[in-house]
């Protein structure tokens, strides 16, 4: 509770980020999460340095008059981004909505995984997500696609020190189905005390 309670996206981030085998060790946990089949319908490619500098070229050449140099400084706001690309199979008797549902649950449980080891990181989507060039430049099948990516880093002190949130009341988001209490209570009272 004190982790997913604790956990906020952080804007700020710099050096150090996980190493690429820290980052496949975390993702080993993270891969536990719920997947119907096991299908493991994704892979991610980690961007730093130079990468993340041919990102930002490449979305600053279809960026809007005027936004190319925002466009090229966005990619460059944590010290790795890893992009994730969905993969899903097409031919398997687990639905594609299923396959993506799956995937989300492991994004979320990587990012809990690097709250817990004190890095930070951030969900993005926009134009990375829509973006041709991208495509190309991370080399996607016509079945892939962009989901987002995470910016990853160290967050800065201020943003380490946030305390808990408060806990959502969530009570009237939870419904019994008609009869289901009616049934536990008349099982209750059959077992006695």
């Amino acid at each position: 509770m004190t982790a997913i309670l604790t956990r906020r996206s952080s804007h700020l981030l710099s050096a150090p980020a996980p190493t690429d085998p820290e980052f496949t060790y975390l993702l080993g946990g993270a891969a536990t999460a719920p997947d119907h089949g096991s299908l493991r319908p994704w892979r991610w490619v980690l961007l730093r340095g130079d990468g993340r500098e041919a990102l930002g070229d490449c979305l600053a050449a279809e960026a809007p008059p005027g936004h190319q140099e925002r466009t090229r400084r966005k990619m460059l706001r944590s010290p790795l981004k890893a992009v994730l690309i969905f993969v899903p199979r097409l031919d398997h008797r687990v639905q594609e909505w299923e396959q993506l549902a799956g995937t989300s649950s492991m994004v979320y449980a990587m990012m809990m995984l690097l709250h817990a080891r004190g890095y930070g990181s951030i969900w993005r989507t926009g134009a990375l997500c829509r973006s041709e060039g991208v495509r190309e430049l991370l080399e996607l099948s016509p079945a892939e696609r962009v989901l987002g990516s995470l910016d990853i880093g160290t967050p800065d002190e201020r943003a380490r020190r946030l305390s808990r949130r408060p806990r959502e009341d969530v009570a009237a988001k939870v419904s019994a189905f008609p009869g289901a209490a009616a049934t536990a209570s008349k099982a209750g009272d059959a077992a006695g005390p």
